[in-house]
């Protein structure tokens, strides 16, 4: 069995993620905080903490061995969207550094996890270069696309191409607009969720043409979200095998459209934990290892 860091689709069989227990820690935590992370409404502590279990079960049900990031006083309730804080690569991890201040802890709390365990690392973005991971998705083993964002600069894009050129990853840039400005969580893969080999779920209306027009060049199939499903994560789309993915409840017609292509779709409520604080499946899980 052939196995990689570098697929968003493969069957997935290691991940990390941060509990919502040990990222949301108790409702007075999450009553100090969330105003000023730009929550949309203020989580329930009890609701979110059932709504991840039953996010966490499907993902172990699916054969999935699961790591946690432990809980940590010096990061905030964002660390639930645990991607965004490294990158894995076949070559060692890759410690962002987030163009979000309140989230500037996250980074050096996986780091220490990663060390606990053993895992390499390979590279950490430094200042003034800023690197969120959701700002980056795999498009095949040797093509790894990264979004000009707001939260992730072009010091940050440099370091990446630095750390991962050499090793002959070919860096693709795709350079995001403006959209809702920077208190505004928007990424690559706010806009892109590879759910196959060459298939992807795409909201083209946020989506630079030239870097649409890279995807159709490289022969992906993209099903396209409907304007009235990108606010409710439509596009927010975690595969665990090609073919099979998970996504927020009540984006159905984003979830037909999958069906039509083939899909096995999970729907998961994430009111407490997806909605409210902008992070879907991909954003609540680090993925690490995926396999053939």
């Amino acid at each position: 069995m052939k196995s990689t860091h570098h697929s968003e689709y493969l069957a997935l069989k290691w991940v990390f993620i941060k509990p919502a227990i040990h990222a949301f820690i108790s409702n007075a935590r999450i009553a100090e905080q969330w105003r000023d992370l730009n929550y949309l409404a203020q989580p329930d502590f009890d609701a979110a903490l059932g709504e991840y279990e039953i996010f966490k079960k499907v993902i172990s049900d699916n054969g999935s061995e699961i790591h946690s990031f432990p809980r940590n006083e010096s990061v905030t309730m964002d660390s639930i969207y645990c991607r965004d804080a490294s990158i894995a690569t076949d070559f060692g991890m890759i410690i962002c550094r987030m163009g979000k201040p309140a989230r500037a802890n996250e980074p050096p709390s996986q780091k220490k996890t990663f060390s606990k365990l053993g895992i390499s690392v390979l590279g950490e973005i430094s200042a003034p270069g800023t690197l969120e991971g959701g700002d980056v998705a795999w498009l095949d083993e040797k093509t790894l696309a990264v979004g000009h964002t707001y939260r992730t600069n072009n010091d940050g894009i440099v370091q990446l191409k630095q750390l991962l050129e050499p090793k002959g990853i070919e860096i693709i840039v795709a350079e995001l607009p403006h959209y809702k400005g920077p208190q505004d969580v928007f990424h690559l893969m706010s806009i892109l969720s590879p759910v196959d080999k060459n298939l992807a779920v795409v909201y083209s209306p946020l989506m630079p043409v030239a870097f649409r027009n890279e995807l159709l060049k490289r022969g992906f199939e993209l099903i396209e979200v409907p304007d009235d499903e990108f606010e409710s994560m439509g596009c927010n789309v975690l595969a665990i095998a090609p073919k099979k993915c998970m996504m927020v409840e009540g984006n159905s017609k984003t979830k037909q459209a999958l069906i039509n292509a083939g899909c096995d779709v999970i729907a998961y409520q994430g009111k407490e934990i997806s909605i409210k604080g902008g992070g879907g499946p991909t954003c609540l899980t680090r993925p690490m290892l995926r396999s053939y």
